[in-house]
């Protein structure tokens, strides 16, 4: 059926399908009409729109409105697209209607084209069975929102156990081995390197339960409000029945909103959720930081971890080793706080019935779980998973610091231990030759006094 070109018309002109496509003279339309960038519809949206569709036509053959043979032909279709077999046949870009009415078209274009050619005879048609009960103003939010459950689901949450896991073990490896601690840039007082990772392991952990915990809102679906949340053409059973096969094909809780005016007219779960990742890349960009600053040199910086050595890290500088996985991590954590505005913004844009930026939503949120994901596994497994610590250096660092002094202020006052900080700055010797010049203590009561494994 498409080895030749097909020709449509009607009201809006002559469309002409190239030989080869599945899609109908909707697609084609937006195919044409929008040449704007390269910034595809995410597989993802589109994945889930067709599931949408799939529990549709599952729900209204159960309530007696569709055929069953032709809701399981559709259910069939749509087994494919999840799978990736048709992808071809989605070309559409992000930067169409703000509804995203032509993508919602181009699923219920290709569903009814292959389910014709299965059957071998036109059966199902993209707007009667495909779209039934249905409009793209119910369907598309529902979608991008099971669309950020899933991948939130499968993928970034399996990443950031991971990482955990990682973090734990490298805590409890190194939990008594003594370091600077450091407050704005500055020598602190002592702490272990197995705490200062605790508190790695402290912001993925919280923003991994900052997710979780904005999930309930995505999970809320307006499937079944229609053209303006009045659920009109709708049969009113068929939006319960069709949300829970959602939820039992995905896993996922997913529940029937009560406001659907409110489902189709803001996008605040996302602004919530996409928060909560901006959050996660916080911590990441702080942890990455981290890791830069303790690896720095080897011999002029810090120097108190080392850092796979992955790739070459100059074009000119033999043997030079770069934070590259921490750069990549950061540059990911800069790009998904840049997309977090653009979901803000475009979930502001409300106006009356309808939120049209719902395209531009989905590719942010899509590509900020995505990105955050994908980084999250490449730092863990090609940079957490092989820190050591240089345990030499980090013995040197600690017996240099003046901050140990702080161990004195109980015994002799804040003042005389100032005094004594000071003094060994400025003459360049330790803590200890310092003391014992000022006369503060004997250098029975400073062994006794400062003992660092005493101060974490």
């Amino acid at each position: 059926m498409t080895n030749e070109e097909r020709v449509y018309k009607d009201y809006f002109g002559e469309v002409r399908i190239p030989a080869g496509k599945k899609w109908g003279k909707t697609t084609q339309r937006s195919y044409e009409n929008f040449l704007i960038n390269d910034e595809l519809m995410p597989r993802e949206t589109v994945y889930s729109l067709a599931l949408v569709k799939k529990a549709m036509a599952q729900a209204n053959a159960e309530v007696g409105e569709l055929d069953q043979d032709k809701a399981d032909l559709i259910g069939k279709v749509v087994d494919e697209i999840v799978e990736g077999d048709h992808d071809e046949q989605f070309p559409l870009k992000v930067w169409q209607t703000g509804s995203g009415t032509q993508t919602n078209m181009n699923v219920n274009e290709v569903i009814a084209f292959v389910a014709n050619e299965k059957a071998g005879e036109e059966v199902i048609h993209p707007n009667d069975h495909v779209n039934m009960g249905q409009s793209t103003n119910c369907t598309f939010p529902t979608a991008m929102q099971v669309a950020a459950s899933v991948t939130i689901d499968r993928k970034l949450m399996p990443a950031l156990e991971k990482t955990k896991e990682t973090l734990k073990n490298l805590s409890g490896k190194y939990k008594d081995t003594i370091k600077n601690g450091r407050t704005h840039l500055q020598d602190a007082t002592p702490v272990t390197f197995g705490q200062e990772v605790y508190g790695w392991y402290g912001l993925v952990d919280e923003a991994q339960k900052q997710i979780e915990a904005t999930l309930s809102f995505m999970y809320n679906l307006p499937l079944g409000g229609t053209a303006v949340g009045t659920g009109l053409n709708c049969h009113p059973d068929v939006p319960e029945i069709a949300i829970g096969l959602l939820a039992e094909w995905t896993g996922l809780d997913f529940t029937e909103s009560d406001n659907k005016f409110h489902g189709l007219t803001t996008k605040d779960q996302f602004a919530f959720t996409s928060g909560a990742l901006t959050s996660l890349a916080g911590n990441l960009m702080k942890i990455g930081n981290d890791v830069r600053w303790l690896a720095s040199g080897p011999r002029s910086g810090l120097g108190e971890i080392e850092i796979p050595a992955n790739e070459p890290g100059s074009s000119i500088m033999p043997g030079k080793v770069n934070p590259t996985q921490v750069e990549a991590l950061t540059m990911v954590a800069v790009q998904v706080m840049g997309n977090d505005t653009a979901i803000k913004v475009a979930s502001s844009q409300g106006n009356f019935e309808l939120n049209v930026f719902m395209p531009v939503i989905s590719l942010n949120m899509q590509q900020s779980i995505n990105l955050l994901a994908d980084s999250i596994v490449s730092f863990n497994e090609r940079c957490l998973e092989g820190i050591e610590a240089n345990e030499e250096q980090m013995d040197k660092l600690v017996e240099d610091s003046l901050m140990l002094v702080t161990a004195l202020s109980p015994h002799i006052g804040y003042d005389k231990a100032t005094a004594i900080a000071n003094k060994a700055h400025e003459e360049g010797t330790t803590l200890r030759e310092a003391a014992l010049d000022l006369g503060y203590v004997t250098e029975e009561e400073y062994n006794e006094y400062v003992r660092p494994e005493k101060m974490v």
